[in-house]
């Protein structure tokens, strides 16, 4: 929970939230770029607040409704409780900018909601290896705390307060996912990120899946899934265990490399995503994020002990992996693989790595028996107090889940969830993006607004 104090805690949460279309060029209208007020952004500040997220990383590139955007931002977490601070996106941003890169964090870094860490104002990036950052500080005319995502063997860390790594997913080293002969994991990417700092904190990314599948609607192909399956689960284990001072989560609302945390009803333009976003809720994840949130800044191993209620978090594709839909596939017009080698046309890069599976986490405060039906797969299994996590074989049809305790139905944990899987292709593309649902299901349904929406019929 959000403070007043300056330096208000030694375990702090962060969440990306991105301010235009993931993979879009900047000229395009961001993502965010259509909110009116800051009252915009109080849904996403309560919502995240309550989680025990205590920060946003607001991705800004230099587009002309930044200024806009910012300012309604910090309006809305000083009204909120929440804090903010800058993440300065190096797609747009230039290395050779320093001087204007802290010109930006000097409007903001007297506002209330800025977040400061050690007295000193919190400032972070993606990429911006090689950035001047003596002409940083100075133009910044106050004291940070920069925590870039530098890489190591690239970037200087001997002039930063702490970095950020941002690879949250198993990948091939690079965009593309990861093969039998090359692959990088997470952990890998952590003890380079340790070994570079030298003991200097280090902030652990944190994130439920990627899959992207943009094609005509961008100059490039974007077409990827990286294996995902459990990682949101085992991940929070892993940051459990290793109790790294930060952690940052991936992300709020890139819809577009479908890792989103918040709601689809959030406001947003359409960046060519609704496509595989339409319909497919993440709101469960950051349910089941709440008690490993709490248990992570209590420096405990043992999330159940910060368990409000009773939940049973369930996610998958809505498709098995060899469906076909080559011959209705929006990528496949006008595809074109100049941007990255390691993109295709239709199918995306890395599919077949995947499994055909239907991924359930049971947070339960006493044992029960657990049952679930895929189509015509079925499986019953024994699941114990706590947070653990199980998956079953993916089966066409309805998805249907029972909590059973002592030979009765737990009801309320219990239920059929409002996806099917198909056979067919969903609004005729590949989609690799997850249908997350919990037990017991949220009272309304979470939908994207008209301006998400907009694209989908192009």
């Amino acid at each position: 929970m959000a403070s007043s104090d300056e330096n208000y805690g030694n375990k702090l949460v962060f969440c990306h939230f991105m301010a235009w279309p993931s993979g879009i060029p900047h000229w395009i209208v961001g993502i965010v770029s259509n909110r009116q007020s800051a009252s915009d952004y109080d849904g996403d500040m309560k919502r995240a607040r309550y989680a025990g997220i205590d920060a946003f990383a607001l991705n800004i590139g230099t587009d002309p409704y930044t200024d806009t955007q910012l300012g309604f931002a910090y309006e809305s977490a000083a009204n909120n409780d929440m804090k903010v601070f800058i993440s300065f996106d190096f797609n747009w941003w230039q290395t050779s900018q320093g001087s204007a890169v802290g010109a930006k964090i000097a409007q903001y870094a007297n506002l209330p909601a800025q977040l400061k860490v050690d007295g000193k104002v919190f400032v972070s990036s993606f990429v911006g290896d090689g950035v001047d950052i003596a002409a940083l500080r100075s133009a910044a005319g106050s004291d940070i705390y920069f925590a870039p995502n530098f890489h190591p063997g690239r970037g200087d860390f001997s002039n930063i307060q702490a970095a950020l790594g941002w690879i949250a997913w198993e990948n091939y080293g690079s965009k593309g996912s990861p093969t039998a002969s090359k692959q990088l994991a997470i952990a890998d990417s952590d003890d380079a990120y340790r070994t570079a700092l030298n003991g200097k904190p280090y902030i652990a990314s944190v994130s439920p899946w990627f899959s992207t599948h943009f094609g005509g609607e961008v100059s490039y192909t974007k077409n990827w899934v990286f294996p995902s399956g459990l990682l949101w689960y085992n991940r929070w284990k892993e940051i459990l265990a290793t109790s790294p001072r930060f952690v940052e989560l991936l992300t709020w609302n890139d819809y577009g490399e479908s890792h989103y945390i918040g709601p689809l009803s959030s406001p947003h333009t359409d960046d060519g995503a609704s496509k595989w976003v339409m319909d497919m809720p993440h709101n469960g994840w950051l349910d089941m994020a709440k008690p490993f949130i709490a248990s992570y800044k209590a420096g405990s191993k043992v999330p159940i002990r910060f368990l409000d209620e009773e939940k049973l978090v369930y996610w998958y594709r809505t498709t098995p992996k060899n469906v076909n839909c080559d011959a209705t596939d929006t990528t496949i017009q006008g595809c074109s693989n100049s941007w990255s080698g390691n993109s295709v046309c239709g199918r995306p890069d890395g599919a077949n790595n995947l499994t055909d599976e239907v991924f359930i986490v049971t947070m339960l405060k006493t044992p029960a028996t657990v049952h679930v039906q895929s189509g015509r797969e079925s499986e019953t299994y024994k699941a114990k107090s706590g947070i653990w996590s199980h998956s079953v074989l993916m089966g066409v049809g309805r998805q249907s889940f029972k909590i059973i305790r002592e030979g009765k139905t737990v009801d309320h944990l219990s239920g059929t969830s409002r996806r099917d899987i198909t056979s067919t292709c969903p609004y005729g593309i590949y989609n690799f993006n997850a249908y997350v649902g919990t037990l017991p299901a949220e009272a309304s349904v979470d939908r994207l607004q008209p301006a998400g929406l907009a694209m989908l019929s192009q």
